[in-house]
């Protein structure tokens, strides 16, 4: 294969679980209609603005799909959206917060499930930025000259951890339900190539960019521990019982949100302060945020620092889609992409803050036509 200094996405493809389930029907899935339980979801409910989400259980709560089984049904839809099979992989580039099982690596899960041939295959684990953290290392790849083609996937399933069976005998609480009435299931893919597409246009992936602030921050969203620091002894891997006594259930500090705004902003004015990002040449920004209050407070924060800012250019889903962790951003590219918005020459960033010790994701791409090829 030639070397290449370039890398291009060149087919995209989403799963979504079963029918799209309403803010009246999340009960019937989750369990949790107690007064005080209700009164949590209903605030939670009305700030986060998601009108209807994705579960892969059925009507009684019951799981129909692995977490693995969403990855390949969205990767088959990437894959099929280029015209290539799994055979044509070199790479396999996996991103989720919590596998099906503890071991082998979510990645090789994937891998086996999906088929193809020899690959190369990573696990990238952590919360909403590890799909870019993914994307980071096939672009890598790619760039290198390692392999002609690699697939990205991020895929959640947290809902199996979201019925009410979890939180039987845990205080209800804003820390431990906040995330129940946030999360739900899906998965988006990508294929990367050395070269663009051969008969439409492609997505030239200009820089990623990945930074943890987890030096200045204590954990904001957990599980696995009692309190937000982990102490010998005291996790999940010592404590005798340890679903039963909540250590299992994903929790956030939701009063530190505020200060991932702040600091999501601030990475985005470093980007542009050292010209990585133009905003006057930026035609497109897709962005994953858990709420509508969360992207309030981004976009009063960038106007202070871009009065000019357009902020009809940024696109989400969040409100049809609702917030699938890993999964959001490529499910949102996915379906940004295919609705036509973009045209050959405009650039999109990717922007992905992670709340669970705060770290933040960005990519820059560029819109190619097909004839574009290297070196002209």
């Amino acid at each position: 294969m030639a070397t290449s200094a370039t890398a291009y996405l060149t087919g995209f493809g989403r799963y979504l679980p079963g029918d799209p389930v309403d803010n009246e029907g999340i009960v019937a899935r989750l369990g949790g209609d107690d007064a005080v339980t209700d009164r949590i979801r209903r605030r939670v409910l009305e700030s986060n603005g998601i009108k209807q989400r994705h579960y892969a259980l059925d009507e009684r709560g019951e799981p129909t799909e692995l977490n693995e089984e969403l990855a390949v049904k969205a990767l088959q839809a990437a894959l099929d959206d280029r015209g290539i099979a799994a055979a044509d992989l070199r790479m396999l580039a996996c991103a989720t917060t919590m596998g099906d099982v503890l071991v082998p690596g979510f990645g090789s899960m994937v891998h086996g499930r999906l088929g193809g041939g020899p690959m190369q295959v990573l696990t990238s684990s952590g919360v909403c930025a590890s799909s870019l953290a993914a994307l980071d290392a096939a672009v890598s790849k790619i760039r290198l000259g390692d392999h002609p083609i690699a697939a990205v996937v991020g895929s959640e399933l947290p809902s199996r951890s979201l019925r009410q069976r979890r939180f039987d005998g845990i205080r209800a609480r804003m820390d431990s339900h906040f995330l129940r009435w946030m999360l739900s299931d899906g998965a988006g893919a990508a294929i990367v190539e050395f070269q663009p597409h051969p008969s439409r246009p492609s997505l030239r992936v200009d820089w990623v960019r990945h930074v943890s602030l987890a030096h200045e921050h204590d954990v904001c969203m957990r599980a696995g521990m009692e309190g937000i620091d982990p102490v010998v002894g005291e996790t999940w891997q010592d404590v005798d019982h340890a679903d039963a006594a909540g250590m299992l259930v994903l929790r956030q500090d939701v009063s530190v949100l505020d200060e991932l705004a702040d600091a999501g902003i601030r990475q985005f004015e470093e980007l542009v302060d050292t010209g990585l990002i133009d905003v006057k040449k930026l035609d497109h920004v897709v962005c994953h945020y858990s709420t509508n209050m969360f992207r309030d407070l981004a976009f009063e924060g960038i106007r202070k620092r871009i009065p000019s800012l357009n902020t009809d250019r940024w696109y989400s889903n969040l409100e049809t889609r609702g917030n699938t962790g890993s999964a959001s951003i490529f499910i949102a590219l996915e379906e940004a992409w295919h609705s036509g918005r973009f045209l050959p020459g405009e650039t999109v960033l990717l922007a992905v803050p992670e709340s669970a010790r705060f770290s933040f994701a960005f990519a820059h791409l560029t819109v190619v036509a097909p004839s574009e090829k290297l070196g002209e």
